[in-house]
Parts: C-alpha cells; sequence; structure tokens
C-alpha cells in the first residue's frame, strides 16, 4: 500500500523558515502570499492486509520516530493501488 505522510508545525510553534520564506516572496513582489508554513511530506509502501492496516502502522512510525509529536502534526493518507 501506497501511505504518504504529510507532517506540519503544530498551530502557535514558531516557524522561522517559513517566515524567511514568506520575506523573501514579498520582496520578489508576491506580498499577497501570508501565515507560509513549512512542512515535510513522507510516501512509503507498506507491505499490509488493508488499509487500516497500513494506516496503523504508518501512525505507530510517525509516533516513534517520523513526526516530533511534541511540536509537529502528521496526517496519512493511503492511498489505493488498485
Amino acid at each position: 500500500m501506497k501511505v504518504v505522510v504529510n507532517i506540519s508545525l503544530k498551530d502557535g510553534v514558531l516557524d522561522p523558515q517559513g517566515r524567511a520564506v514568506e520575506r523573501s516572496l514579498a520582496s520578489l513582489g508576491f506580498a499577497e502570499a501570508s501565515n507560509v508554513r513549512i512542512g515535510k511530506q513522507i510516501t512509503l509502501d507498506i507491505d499490509a492486509e488493508d488499509a487500516a492496516r497500513a494506516h496503523q502502522r504508518a501512525a505507530r512510525m510517525c509516533e516513534q520516530i517520523l513526526a516530533n509529536t511534541v511540536i509537529e502534526d502528521y496526517e496519512i493518507t493511503v492511498e489505493d493501488e488498485s
């Protein structure tokens, strides 16, 4: 099963990289962009019997290593391969 994990900083956590990108966009004439937040996306192929099991395994991976759950949230999408 193909699994996509999107990781982002929790609301209220400062995002200095996002702020730097926002300032750069403004200096390039894209002043309409605001509240820029930088995250990461991880794609995995998980050998699982069904989508629920793939989701469960990915969540465990996020809790243990992929995300810093103190400051980051994650969202898991299991894509249908059929």
